[in-house]
């Protein structure tokens, strides 16, 4: 039996700042939006990497020399975040779909704006990273289906916490679940769908007003 919550912490070698860190034995698969290990395919491994506020690395090189100095092999996604991972993560269970989320709030956007908005600004802190896991196996389009069921429920989430935004535009999320698929549903009115839009809006309702009252912002 898997669980990932809590999640386990790791610190980067170079300056202490810490990470959450999963890691899985062999049959195990992911969807994600990560900026290292993005898309379909095997997962060994998830961190959730607390980076500084004016970040300005290249995720890719720095997140994937981080999995290798914490000994973590074979394919993997990576998170980075200006949130504080280890003392602020927030969770959500809901029969048997765990979610955790850590939840920045010092950018939110709407996810459509009107033109002649302005780019986001790379190193901006404020990041929603989620990290989910199903203990049943999902096929591919379920798989992916779930990233957008999760994004309702976390744009839910927010707005009944009172934030004017949908997300963040760094947002990123990572869905583990067995390989061999079986379930082919994810969306908000499945079985397993309806799991983790609970689990993401809880972990995401608790993250964002913790950030709100943390930070003195009324929503």
């Amino acid at each position: 039996m898997i669980t990932i919550v809590p999640p386990g912490v790791l610190v980067q070698p170079e300056d202490g700042r810490p990470a959450l860190a999963w890691s899985f034995p062999d049959g195990v698969r992911a969807v994600s939006t990560a900026v290292v290990g993005g898309g379909v395919g095997p997962c060994r491994w998830v961190v959730n990497v607390e980076v500084d506020d004016q970040y300005h690395r290249d995720p890719v090189a720095h997140v994937t020399a981080l999995a290798g100095s914490w000994g973590l092999t074979g394919p993997g996604s990576g998170l980075v975040t200006a949130a504080v991972v280890v003392a602020e993560f927030a969770t959500g269970v809901d029969e048997g779909v765990e979610c955790v989320a850590t939840v920045g709030l010092s950018h939110p956007v709407v996810a459509a704006s009107a033109a002649g908005t302005g780019p986001w600004t790379p190193g901006t802190p404020g990041t929603i990273n989620t990290v989910c896991w199903v203990p049943v196996g999902l096929d591919e389009g379920a798989l992916v289906n779930t990233v957008v069921t999760a994004t309702e429920a976390k744009a839910q989430a927010l707005a009944d916490a009172g934030v004017r935004g949908t997300g963040t535009p760094s947002d990123a999320i990572v869905v583990c679940c067995p390989e061999g698929g079986g379930e082919p549903y994810g969306g908000p009115r499945s079985r397993w769908g309806q799991r983790v839009a609970n689990a993401v809006y809880r972990a995401t309702g608790d993250g964002a007003r913790r950030w709100l009252a943390k930070n003195g912002v009324t929503a």
